[in-house]
């Protein structure tokens, strides 16, 4: 099995504390509700939210996948700190063993913040993951952090 990793910051205007509550604490709360074109909904499976819980996204008709499920590995509100695993999906991932994903909110100093992700891509045995693969999944995730930041700062109450 190999491991590819990455690395990518993005830098908002939004509070650290709302974005981590946006995209981390209140998700299946509200990604739905801003992007319903692609997320049909998001459900706890197991747990609440907490260490081992699991979270399955169910897409949008039409779409590539019907649904993901992440399992969560840490989370700490107080250092804004979130990791979870992508371990399983409809239809499985024919390369992918599972996806290893951190993500922490730091103050810019500015009354934003820096989002900074990291992402392990665990390939299945005898498996060569390709570039173009994985970009498209990044910019999914991107294109939906962008969703986010626009809902908040269209929203500065939520």
């Amino acid at each position: 099995m190999g491991v590819i990793s990455y690395v990518h910051e993005s830098k908002t205007v939004v509070a650290p504390e709302k974005m981590f509550k946006a995209l981390i604490i209140d998700s299946h709360n509200l990604i739905p509700k801003i992007a319903p074109e692609g997320i049909k909904n998001i459900v706890f499976i197991e747990g609440d939210g907490s260490v081992g819980s699991i979270k399955q996204t169910n897409f949008a008709d039409g779409g590539h996948l019907k649904w993901m499920k992440h399992r969560i590995d840490a989370i700490d509100s107080e250092k804004l700190y979130c990791k979870y695993t992508l371990i399983e999906s409809e239809p499985s991932f024919q390369k992918v063993e599972c996806v290893v994903y951190e993500v922490k909110f730091e103050a810019s100093g500015d009354g934003g913040c820096v989002c900074k992700m990291s992402s392990e891509y665990h390939s299945k045995e005898g498996v060569e993951l390709e570039e173009e693969e994985i970009k498209k999944g990044k910019d999914k995730a991107l294109g939906l952090f962008k969703v986010v930041e626009e809902h908040l700062i269209a929203n500065p109450n939520y």
